[in-house]
């Protein structure tokens, strides 16, 4: 009972509405009893002492038959005035409790949808298909931000899946090479050193796998909001750090490495630009093919400064480029335990947001990739935009 008795938004437009409408009622009754009582006035223009011959053959004074004729009209006008705003009201008002209800009717929709969500129902949506107005605005938006949110679990639930199965695959390795050597009762000193290299390895991809993690949770909470650490720095002197930290992986499958390396200041956090340059240049030279291209560009023009980064290499579709974005896609194709841990460029987005700025890949005829990273210059207002992806 105290349920139904709450002051809701049902109730609040059904009592409006049952008050404008007695009210509206009990002035047009009003004004017909004012009217009535005005008009009624036959013996006004007579003469004092008038007397008026009745049908059943009295005489009575004109003035005293006035009284009694406006008196009769106005008591009948008002009593049935009020029996008709009586019915008029409760009529009016249960029209307006049951037209209101029809009209929330989507807004407990919205309330029995969002008690019922849950990992297993966000498929469930309102599908509201009545009028056109503010419930069925309410109604499409409500149903836009469960796809929203459907969309963010499943690319949730996929990058725990996909870092569980590239967390996996190392130490299935560690596991399965010290079992082995461990078992093998002829095993010497050679055998183990090979087992000890291969944990090693297996090791240090784990962490890089979990240092990657780290950076792009980082950075990504740093989006949209004010960078921990504002240090002046230049791009170019990140690119030619990593650059040097490649050296030997470029010489050993002999890129061509061409460079234009001029001055490009910004303002943020070192490390995490350190390492948008470092992810551009590893991706560049490992998706490269023996005997490739590399060539870096930076710059400024006072208002942006730009990295510039290119690879020759395999032919990437159009429609696979915004896929290079997703955590754990090598080259637009999802594949877990293979070389790297496909989070260079969901890093590199992750860091440009949070300075706000964007990063463009463009696709190359015959193979390889070309990305462009511009962000605010040092000399230049801090400007915040949203991250473009170009095909």
């Amino acid at each position: 009972m105290s349920r139904r008795l709450r002051p809701t938004l049902r109730l609040r437009l059904t009592l409006l509405n049952g008050v404008l409408l007695i009210g509206a009622g009990a002035i047009l009754v009003l004004l017909a009893w004012l009217l009535v009582r005005d008009a009624l006035r036959p013996t006004d223009e007579l003469l004092p002492g008038t007397v008026v011959l009745l049908a059943d053959g009295e005489s009575m004074d004109a003035a005293q038959w006035q009284r009694q004729l406006v008196d009769a009209a106005s008591g009948e006008l008002l009593a049935k005035g009020l029996v008709a705003l009586l019915a008029v009201s409760v009529v009016g008002v249960a029209g307006a409790y049951a037209v209101a209800g029809r009209a929330l009717r989507p807004l407990h929709q919205v309330t029995a949808t969002a008690q019922r969500l849950g990992e297993a129902t966000l498929d469930q949506r309102i599908g509201y298909s009545g009028a056109d107005d503010e419930v069925a605005e309410l109604a499409k938006t409500f149903d836009a931000m469960l796809d929203r949110i459907a969309s963010a679990f499943e690319a949730q639930k996929r990058f725990v899946a996909n870092a569980s199965h590239e967390l996996r695959t190392p130490l299935a390795v560690m596991r399965t090479e010290i079992d082995v050597t461990l078992s093998d009762d002829d095993a010497d000193a050679a055998e183990y050193r090979r087992m000890a290299t291969v944990v090693r390895d297996a090791s240090e991809r784990a962490n890089g796998l979990v240092d990657a993690l780290l950076v792009l949770a980082r950075s990504e909470a740093q989006a949209g909001r004010q960078l921990g650490r504002r240090t002046e720095c230049d791009l170019a002197a990140g690119t030619v750090n990593a650059l040097s930290a490649m050296r030997r992986e470029v010489e050993r499958i002999g890129l061509r490495v061409q460079t234009s390396l001029e001055s490009a200041p910004v303002v943020g956090d070192p490390g995490l630009l350190d390492r948008l340059a470092g992810n551009l240049i590893e991706n560049a030279v490992r998706y490269n093919h023996l005997h490739g291209r590399l060539w870096v560009r930076t710059g400024t023009d006072g208002v942006r400064s730009w990295l510039v980064v290119g690879n020759t290499g395999f032919e990437v579709d159009q429609a696979d480029v915004p896929g290079l974005f997703e955590p754990f896609r090598r080259g637009g194709r999802e594949r877990t335990g293979a070389r790297g841990s496909g989070l260079g460029l969901s890093i590199v987005r992750a860091v440009c947001t949070a300075h706000g700025g964007t990063v463009r890949v463009i696709a190359q005829p015959g193979g390889g990739l070309e990305v462009t990273v511009t962000l605010p210059s040092a000399d230049a207002p801090a400007v915040s935009g949203p991250v473009s992806t170009a095909s």
